[in-house]
C-alpha cells in the first residue's frame, strides 16, 4: 500500500478492511475469533478488539507462508472447535452467505473446504484441481503444470477445516515448493492422501478480491458502494444519481427518502422516512427525523440531530447541534454546540460563537424564537422562548422569553459625505 498504516486498517465505506471481515464473521454466527498479526502491530490488535472485544490475538514473528500464519494461533486451534474458518483481512468484500455455505460443506462431512471463484484471468492464482464435487488439490500458479494452468477455477485463499483434524493437517505441511513456504493449500492434498473428503464452495470473483494496493482499494470501494446503494434503494430510498452518492457501512435511509446527486454519508448517519437530502450535502454522525429537509450544500458534523420537519438550508453547518421539530436554519449559518427549540427561525448569516480557543460553550435557543439575520450569539447563552434578536446583533447576555434584544452600534449619517469623498479621491488619483 506504500503507507505508514497497516494494509488491513485502510478503510472502505468508513470501516477498516479488518473491521469488515470481523463483522461478516459475527453475522455468520461465528462466536470465537483468533486474529494473527505481525510483530509490533498494536494498532491492528486495538482495531480487532474494537470490533471483537473477546478476540484472541496471536503474533506471527516470521513470514513463512499461510499455513505458518494459521499455526501461529495453535493455542486457539487446540481448543477443540468443530470448525475452523481461515479468512484474510485484506479480503473485505466477503458475504455472510458465503461463509455459511462453507460451513455447510464441512457439516456434510468434508475435512477441508476451499473457497473458489471463476477468474476472468486466472494468471497468478492457485488453481482448484477438482473431480466433480471433490477437490483433489490446490496448485499454486508457480507450481502448476501447463494443463493445470488452463483451469479457470481459482483459489481465493479462504478455507474451512474440520476442527478435529486441523492441527494434524497443518503440522504435515512442508516447504517443498517454489517459494519455500508453508502453504495452507497443501492441506487439501494431505487430506486426500489420508482418504479424507475435501470439497469447495464458490463465490463471485469480485467478492473474494484481495486488496494489496491503492488501485485495488479504490476498486473495492466502488464495489462496496454499489452494494450499499442497491440495498438502500431496495429498502425504499430514492437516489437520483446513485453513482454520485457516497455511503458508509452503517448508513440507514428510511422509506421515501429522496437523495439528490453528490451527497456524502459518513459513518453513523440515520435518516428517517420522507426526508429530502439536497445535492452536495455532507453528513456524518447525524440523525435526521422524518420530513426534514437538508441542503443543498449542508454540512452536518458529528453529534447533530435534525428534528421532524426541520429545514436546514444551503451553506449551513451544524456541529453537535440539536435542531428542534419545525425549526428553520435556512442559509449561510453556523450552529455549533447548540440546542434550537421547535419552530425557531435562525436568520441568514447567524453564528453561535461557541469556542474561546480553549473550551466549547453551549447556546440554547428557545421554542419559537426568531434570530435576525447576521447575528452572533456568544456562548454560553440562552435565548428564551419566543424571543426576538434584531438583525446584526452581537448578543453576549441571556435574553428572556418574548424579549427583543438588539446589540449593535448606533447608526451615524452624514449628508453629502459620499460626493465629497469621491471628489477628494478623484483629485488624488489624477495627481498620482
Amino acid at each position: 500500500m506504500k503507507s505508514s498504516r497497516p494494509k488491513v486498517l485502510h478503510e472502505l465505506a468508513g470501516r477498516s478492511m479488518l473491521g469488515h471481515v470481523l463483522s461478516t464473521v459475527k453475522e455468520a454466527g461465528i462466536a470465537d475469533v483468533a486474529v494473527v498479526v505481525g510483530p509490533q502491530r498494536p494498532d491492528v490488535e486495538v482495531e480487532a478488539r474494537n470490533h471483537t472485544p473477546a478476540a484472541s490475538i496471536f503474533v506471527q514473528t516470521e513470514r513463512l507462508g499461510t499455513a505458518h500464519a494459521v499455526l501461529a494461533a495453535r493455542e486457539a486451534l487446540a481448543r477443540g472447535y468443530h470448525e475452523i474458518i481461515v479468512l484474510f483481512a485484506d479480503t473485505p468484500l466477503l458475504e455472510t452467505e458465503t461463509l455459511i455455505a462453507m460451513r455447510r460443506r464441512l457439516e456434510a462431512g468434508n475435512a477441508v473446504v476451499a473457497l473458489g471463484f471463476e477468474a476472468a484471468d486466472p494468471t497468478g492464482y492457485g488453481r482448484l484441481v477438482t473431480d466433480g464435487p471433490m477437490l483433489n488439490a490446490i496448485r499454486e500458479h508457480k507450481d502448476a503444470s501447463e494443463s493445470e494452468r488452463m483451469i479457470r477455477l481459482c483459489n481465493s485463499g479462504l478455507m474451512a477445516i474440520d476442527g478435529a483434524l486441523a492441527l494434524a493437517l497443518l503440522d504435515a505441511v512442508d516447504r517443498n515448493n517454489a517459494q519455500k513456504e508453508f502453504y495452507l493449500t497443501d492441506i487439501v492434498g494431505i487430506a486426500r492422501k489420508r482418504d479424507l473428503s475435501t470439497s469447495f464452495a464458490l463465490a463471485p470473483e469480485d467478492e473474494v478480491m484481495g486488496v494489496n494496493d491503492r488501485v485495488q482499494l479504490a476498486k473495492a470501494e466502488a464495489l462496496l458502494q454499489g452494494r450499499l446503494r442497491r440495498k438502500a434503494m431496495l429498502n425504499g430510498a430514492t437516489l437520483q444519481a446513485p453513482e454520485t452518492v457516497h455511503m458508509s457501512y452503517d448508513t440507514v435511509l428510511g422509506r421515501d427518502v429522496e437523495v439528490e446527486p453528490y451527497v456524502y454519508f459518513g459513518p453513523r448517519v440515520t435518516v428517517a422516512d420522507h426526508v429530502v437530502i439536497h445535492a452536495f450535502s455532507h453528513l456524518e454522525d447525524t440523525i435526521v427525523d422524518t420530513k426534514a429537509s437538508l441542503g443543498p450544500f449542508t454540512r452536518a458534523r458529528p453529534g447533530s440531530l435534525v428534528g421532524a420537519g426541520a429545514k436546514i438550508g444551503n451553506f449551513v453547518e451544524l456541529k453537535k447541534a440539536n435542531i428542534g421539530a419545525g425549526a428553520k436554519v435556512s442559509h449561510l449559518s453556523y450552529i455549533g454546540d447548540a440546542e434550537v427549540g421547535p419552530e425557531a427561525n435562525i436568520g441568514a448569516g447567524t453564528i453561535t460563537c461557541n469556542y474561546d480557543g480553549f473550551f466549547k460553550y453551549k447556546t440554547v435557543i428557545g421554542a419559537g424564537a426568531f434570530i435576525g439575520a447576521n447575528s452572533s450569539l456568544v456562548a454560553p447563552i440562552t435565548i428564551g422562548d419566543g424571543a426576538y434578536i434584531g438583525s446584526g446583533s452581537v448578543i453576549t447576555k441571556d435574553v428572556a422569553a418574548d424579549q427583543l434584544a438588539v446589540a449593535r452600534g448606533k447608526q451615524l449619517s452624514k449628508d453629502g459625505w459620499g460626493a465629497q469623498f469621491r471628489t477628494q479621491m478623484k483629485a488624488k488619483k489624477d495627481a498620482s
